[in-house]
């Protein structure tokens, strides 16, 4: 939670008669899930309870919020496993189709197969490797880029 407090005095040009005029101005911001103790306790003054109701409201929050990214994360992980082992499976039955060809004299093909699917399968290595990598150098830069700011 980041709070902005700012106060300005403004001076008037005397008038004639020697009389001086000071104008005050006062201004308060804040961002985050709560606003700060002072004007939080001012609620209790309004509404019966209305800062403890306000916590409790940014606490259920951040609880969901939580729920939510644990959800996502679980539901990353499970779905790069899955696709990991369809893969396995793919890349298992081309070799093994590859292998049943060379044994049938069907030497070309079967050849061709092994190949390609071991060729499809470092493509896929390299390939996210590289997304990997880029993912890693954009963080880093969108991290720096907010530091410096």
């Amino acid at each position: 939670m980041s709070k902005k407090h700012s106060q300005r005095e403004q001076v008037a040009s005397p008038p004639s008669n020697s009389a001086l005029a000071t104008v005050t101005q006062q201004s308060l911001s804040f961002s985050g899930p709560l606003p700060p103790p002072g004007v939080l306790a001012k609620y209790n003054e309004v509404i019966p309870n209305g800062a403890e109701r306000i916590v409790a409201m940014a606490e259920r929050q951040s609880a969901h919020r939580e729920s939510l990214e644990a959800q996502v994360v679980a539901g990353n992980v499970a779905s790069q496993k899955r696709g990991s082992i369809f893969a396995f499976i793919i890349c298992l039955v081309a070799l093994i189709g590859g292998f049943a060809l060379l044994f049938t004299g069907r030497n070309a093909d079967g050849l061709a197969a092994i190949i390609s699917s071991l060729t499809a399968l470092a493509g896929v290595f390299v390939y996210g490797r590289y997304k990997q990598g880029k993912e890693r150098v954009d963080k880093a830069d969108a991290l720096a880029t907010r530091r410096q700011n």
